[in-house]
């Protein structure tokens, strides 16, 4: 795949930036609260963000599509889409936890080439992109050599997302050294960064990951779904990050019940 665009990477950056403004207004404010249908919290600031960046995309690449979270899907067959999650991690936003984050994600042909983990509360930011180092704030980030999994520290959302595949990812967990829960994409960024190793998750859609995907490997590690298949914008809930490409096998074996 060719390298992404400069002027493509830096235009992402000016979405998170807006993003991140509507963000830190709204953060620890008082902001209501409303559920949606799948009872999922939802605020103003989620709305506002994602507005702000579906404005922007529209206003300098009119063909090319969104995929959002809070106003649904344009142009979804575009040749360039635009896949955007606004403030994920809004239980985290709203509890005053500044964890949460802004994903955006460009894909191409349904293929995600560009991906920006911003965390405005916390003024970092991981960029990566085709042909591109991932960045974190700036400087190049990569991956930990973590070849056994009794060394790795995993990270997942919630221990009550996995439904039926639980004693998959039981597996997992009793295989590795450590479990975090609860990082919300910041889990992303600490395994670009080399902190974490590896990250299993289930009951997300592709707004959730997909910008995690260029993140990861450009920091040389690797993200699939459960069954190995590479991540694109049919992808379904079920996915699995690994610093070490050499472990992502095992995790997935396990995930399997092969191992």
């Amino acid at each position: 795949m060719t390298a992404v665009p400069d002027d493509l990477v830096a235009f992402a950056g000016r979405l998170a930036d807006a993003s991140g403004v509507i963000a830190r207004r709204y953060f620890r404010s008082g902001v209501g609260i409303e559920t949606k249908p799948d009872k999922s919290p939802v605020t103003l600031a989620d709305r506002e963000a994602e507005a702000a960046i579906r404005k922007l995309i529209g206003e300098r690449h009119p063909a090319h599509g969104v995929v959002g979270e809070e106003h649904g899907a344009d142009r979804r067959d575009a040749e360039f889409v635009w896949v955007l999650d606004p403030i994920d991690g809004t239980k985290s936003f709203i509890t005053g936890r500044p964890t949460f984050g802004t994903l955006i994600a460009l894909l191409q042909q349904g293929q995600p080439v560009l991906g920006i983990i911003d965390h405005p509360a916390l003024g970092e930011r991981w960029v990566g992109a085709s042909g591109h180092a991932t960045m974190m704030n700036g400087k190049p980030v990569r991956t930990r050599a973590c070849p056994e999994l009794a060394l790795a520290a995993l990270s997942a959302s919630s221990p009550h997302y996995f439904r039926d595949g639980a004693a998959a990812f039981e597996r997992v967990r009793l295989a590795t050294r450590q479990t975090l829960y609860s990082g919300d994409c910041y889990a992303y960024g600490m395994i670009a960064s080399g902190w974490s190793d590896v990250h299993v998750d289930a009951k997300m859609e592709i707004y959730d990951y997909l910008a995690a995907v260029p993140v990861i490997a450009g920091a040389g590690g690797a993200m699939t779904d459960w069954d190995g298949k590479p991540l694109t914008i049919d992808s379904g809930d079920r996915v699995v990050a690994a610093g070490d490409p050499r472990m992502l096998e095992k995790v997935l074996a396990l995930l399997a019940g092969k191992s």
